[in-house]
């Protein structure tokens, strides 16, 4: 598409950009089936080695917001590539360095940082380099690889860990870097655009992040006590700062602070489903690790396809068109597992089926709906925020549902001649997530109702070929 003088090739960029959003995403999750390994071999409670995942996330989330501010004054093509490079000095590392878990811990953390470039940057570059009428589909595409990638990093990483060793799984992202001299190539010089990166505010951004992802997974009153002291530091900056890291002004933009929410509450409540699930069918009917990896797996391979779709549908059919049609698959996936769970996996098999097809439909929606509230000076840091809240319900949703399953909250039945007594925790807990969907899509609906929303932004030029 033409800015100025410069051209990117859509053809030749999405391709690669799905290349790099996969690699990314899958990082998130390949470890988790590994975790008995690497705590046997360091000897670990399950409180360390989560650790493992934790400080990932942080990071990851960290990153988000950085590399998306940063995306608004300096060029997009020497970020994605510093990002690649850090991510894969992580990976590095960690391979080299697996015999020492604190090395491992500090590889992961540096992995988090670099892989939050790939999809702070990517759902950047969308929003400012391609036209509206055809961000639906591009979008489709990324979130269905996203959808994807979750879906295959249990089974990426049960069959690498179970075959050879957890630490080659360190190994994975080294194919990001046949990316770096096709976005060198493809993506536009660009100069350094006016503005100052707000130091202070991104550090207390930054300790903000982290210590609300510490208290989601582990609480305790010194996680709460530095995320207060923090949180009012960041506030205070923001009030005062002449240009902070965060414009407060963004979130008086309705319509993107009430996305915002219902993103986090959506994610969290898929997040928590696909955390919930494998534990659900060890518990209930006694499968190993590969076998999950394999009853989740199709749901997963479903929503390649319907990502897509659901993109080229809100081109054609509007945004709030397709997050309907989504959120209804996604509760009516979880309701019907709610009541068929304790007779038959492939029950559980074929409802994730749904929830994968609805997860895609609404994330490719929501991301489309949300990108076209933000003015072009807003996208870096709007979008980042908005990839910081699917970060942080993937700690909310699964903290809240390992809460409740130790707590054994939930563990009657709610309807004794309706819902089996075995599993009773496991229903409560996806029919209380329905009602999340519920009040999630009807806040979406009360801002976005109109049928085709209006971009904010200025159309840009036809895309080059």
């Amino acid at each position: 598409m033409e800015t100025g003088t410069t051209q990117i090739n859509r053809k030749k960029l999405v391709p690669w950009i799905i290349y790099l959003i996969f690699f990314a995403v899958l990082n998130e999750t390949v470890f988790n089936v590994s975790t008995p390994k690497i705590a046997l071999q360091f000897s670990l409670s399950p409180a360390g080695v989560s650790w493992m995942m934790t400080i990932f996330m942080v990071f990851f989330g960290i990153g988000m917001v950085v590399f998306g501010r940063l995306s608004d004054l300096y060029p997009m093509k020497r970020l994605i590539v510093i990002g690649i490079l850090i991510y894969n000095a992580g990976s590095v590392m960690g391979f080299i360095l697996q015999s020492s878990y604190p090395l491992v811990i500090l590889s992961r953390a540096i992995q988090g940082m670099g892989g939050s470039a790939i999809p702070a940057l990517v759902f950047t570059l969308v929003a400012r380099y391609f036209a509206a009428e055809e961000r639906g589909r591009v979008f489709g595409n990324i979130t269905s690889f996203v959808s994807l990638a979750i879906g295959m990093g249990p089974v990426v990483g049960g069959f690498v860990s179970e075959t050879f060793h957890w630490a080659d799984l360190f190994l994975i992202p080294l194919l990001m870097l046949a990316a770096i001299p096709v976005f060198n190539r493809e993506l536009p010089e660009e100069g350094r655009k006016p503005g100052q990166v707000d130091l202070p505010g991104a550090v207390l951004t930054a300790l903000t992040v982290g210590f609300l992802v510490l208290v989601l997974n582990f609480g305790g009153w010194g996680y709460w006590a530095a995320l207060g002291v923090s949180l009012a530091g960041l506030l205070l900056r923001l009030h005062w700062a002449k240009d902070p890291f965060i414009p407060p002004d963004l979130f008086e933009n309705v319509k993107f602070r009430d996305g915002i929410v219902a993103g986090l509450l959506l994610f969290s409540v898929v997040i928590g489903v696909l955390f919930l699930v494998p534990l659900m069918l060890n518990s209930l009917h006694g499968l190993d690790t590969r076998t999950i990896g394999f009853v989740i797996f199709p749901g997963a391979m479903s929503s390649v396809f319907f990502g897509s779709y659901g993109g080229r549908l809100a081109d054609r059919r509007g945004n709030p068109f397709v997050v309907v049609v989504g959120l209804s698959l996604l509760a009516s996936g979880m309701g019907l597992m709610a009541f068929g769970l304790p007779f038959s996996f492939y029950v559980v098999g074929a409802c994730m089926v749904l929830v994968y097809i609805g997860f895609s439909l609404f994330q490719t929606a929501l991301v489309n709906s949300v990108s076209q509230t933000l003015t072009p000076e807003e996208t870096g840091i709007g979008m980042g925020v908005f990839n910081l809240a699917g970060t942080l319900a993937g700690a909310l949703g699964t903290a809240v549902v390992g809460k409740i399953l130790a707590a054994r909250w939930l563990g009657s039945s709610l309807w004794p001649g309706l819902m089996p007594e075995r599993g009773a925790i496991y229903s409560n807990l996806l029919l209380i997530f329905c009602l999340i969907v519920f009040f999630s899509g009807g806040l979406y609906l009360y801002r976005y109702q109109s049928p085709k929303q209006a971009a904010l932004k200025p159309e840009p030029a036809q895309t080059g070929e």
